[in-house]
């Protein structure tokens, strides 16, 4: 008996000396995986390669061909947007590494080590929602600047470039930024409520790209009141600095967007903590 509570008292102390799982050291840890895994480092480089080399390349067609504008589309001319065209393409990148840092750790069975280091689950979730969002806001949001400066030169020729003082101009760049860190999460609530690499990335892009097709079948007039609440719509209006007068206001409509990553972490959330690993 006393050999059983001598046992007993001695892995109390052993545990007790055990660090604690905290959201900090939890962060810490997503942070490592972030920077060890070899996908990373690749949908960064080719998120940031099509920002930047297709913002460069749409402003320099678009100074070539400057003088064969029509002039009605010469007065809807937004430079800004036309240099943060790669965006568009860069999501698809960006929304593949929300997915994989989630869907990776299931396909290899790690997500059974990390669970099991952090049995509450849910700091598990946050961290990836910090330390993947802060990371993409970063990268992209030097990205969409490098790009915006180095397009506006190129478009000087056309005496309608912008600069950061232009009245959109810096919200527009920060919202690249900021569209690409919102479809990220969206990739990682996906990724958890459906645990699935293929099954998250088809209907994260199905939300994304496939739905606004279907939208544009609908007879009319219900795609001109639908389409400006669909992600892409919503999420994009940020880059623009013409302003449109069937999207929404341009943060009303970000909100919109923000939406659906809330509910797609939101039921995420619900599942990591009701389902095995």
């Amino acid at each position: 008996m006393s050999t059983t509570m001598q046992e007993a008292r001695t892995t109390t102390t052993a545990n007790a000396h055990l660090p604690q799982v905290t959201q900090a050291r939890v962060i810490e840890s997503e942070w490592i995986k972030l920077r060890s895994l070899r996908s990373t480092f690749w949908s960064f480089f080719a998120a940031a390669a099509f920002v930047i080399g297709l913002g460069l390349l749409f402003s320099l067609v678009r100074e070539q061909n400057w003088n064969q504008m029509p002039p009605p589309e010469k007065l809807l001319f937004d430079p800004t947007q036309t240099s943060l065209r790669g965006t568009y393409l860069a999501e698809l990148a960006i929304g593949v590494l929300g997915v994989l840092a989630v869907t990776g750790e299931y396909s290899t069975g790690m997500i059974r080590a990390t669970l099991s280091a952090v049995p509450r689950r849910l700091p598990v979730l946050w961290g990836k929602l910090v330390v993947f969002g802060a990371a993409v806001f970063a990268v992209m949001g030097v990205s969409s600047l490098i790009t915006f400066l180095a397009g506006q030169a190129i478009m000087g020729g056309t005496h309608h470039q912008a600069s950061l003082s232009t009245p959109g101009a810096l919200r527009a760049v920060t919202g690249a930024a900021l569209f690409l860190t919102v479809i990220c999460m969206l990739g990682i609530g996906l990724g958890f409520l459906l645990r699935s690499t293929a099954g998250a990335i088809a209907t994260l892009f199905g939300l994304i790209l496939v739905l606004p097709i279907l939208v544009q079948a609908l007879p009319s007039p219900w795609p001109e009141h639908i389409t400006k609440f669909l992600p892409l719509a919503a999420g994009t209006v940020l880059m623009n600095t013409v302003k449109d007068p069937t999207m929404l206001a341009p943060w009303t409509a970000f909100g919109v967007f923000c939406l659906y990553a809330v509910a797609a972490i939101a039921a995420g959330a619900a599942m990591l903590k009701r389902r095995d690993a």
